[in-house]
């Protein structure tokens, strides 16, 4: 496996830090950035030297496959995690950015800043998830895997510039289904088994793992170089990345709280 550099991976570490203890002295004005993700909507800020301040996050099931499809949750979400950040960080947030899969149309991304203003916050920004985690790992040369719960998106740079970007359904929430139909549980609990014991369900989990590495392999151009980032939390099970480059034939990325990725960048965004 390649290492991460370390810049990146020390951002990571302090944001992983933040979702406990804020930043005590941040420099100048807070930038927020709200992931409305599959499973978990984030809020995180950042000062106007990048560096995380404050994470936090609300579980919430108001989107699937990278669209908005409780529109009222979500906004009920946001509103929450905004009068959190405000009671902690004595700022309410009155902006940010937000985000959305490469493959959602332009009309369902709109709903992902619809979401923010009828909860109260500007949305100062919409970006695609892959630009955002681009935003935090600045790629010269390589694949950018953003492996959310209903869809993988995956973004090639050369050069620094993005050459290719799309998604296909398949993520999290499949390996939950295969978890589920595997043990005989529901949904949740199989949710949880992969986030505490993924390890031991490691052989279950393989076929919809090689299902995900296949789909991110489609989408990359051929000829392209360089190693796959793999961000979002869908594949945060210990040997998961390992199955991905084997199956794949090429070096991955594994970040440690790769998780923060995306809604770090999106908060670093615009």
């Amino acid at each position: 496996m390649i290492s991460v550099a370390r810049d990146v991976d020390a951002v990571l570490a302090d944001a992983a830090a933040r979702t406990s203890t804020p930043l005590a002295d941040p420099t100048g004005s807070l930038s927020f950035g709200i992931d409305l993700g599959t499973a978990t909507v984030v809020i995180v800020a950042v000062d106007s030297l990048g560096a995380p301040v404050y994470v936090n996050a609300a579980r919430r099931e108001v989107v699937r496959d990278g669209i908005v499809v409780d529109f009222q949750g979500a906004v009920e979400a946001v509103r929450e995690l905004r009068g959190e950040a405000a009671a902690v960080l004595g700022v309410l947030p009155e902006s940010a950015a937000t985000a959305f899969p490469p493959g959602v149309s332009e009309a369902d991304s709109r709903a992902c800043r619809f979401v923010l203003e009828q909860a109260g916050v500007e949305c100062r920004g919409l970006v695609d998830e892959v630009s955002a985690a681009q935003t935090l790992l600045e790629l010269q040369d390589g694949v950018i895997a953003d492996i959310g719960g209903g869809s993988t998106g995956v973004g090639t740079y050369v050069a620094g510039e993005l050459v290719a970007l799309d998604d296909l359904p398949g993520g999290g929430h499949h390996l939950n289904l295969i978890l589920a139909g595997s043990l005989g549980v529901d949904i949740r609990t199989a949710e949880q088994l992969k986030r505490e014991e993924g390890t031991v369900h490691l052989a279950a989990l393989r076929p919809g793992i090689e299902r995900v590495a296949h789909n991110i392999g489609r989408l990359i151009p051929l000829g392209a170089d360089g190693p796959i980032h793999l961000v979002g939390g869908a594949l945060m099970t210990p040997g998961a990345a390992r199955i991905v480059e084997n199956y794949l034939d090429r070096p991955v990325v594994e970040h440690p709280h790769s998780m923060l990725v995306t809604p770090l960048g999106i908060a670093l965004s615009h």
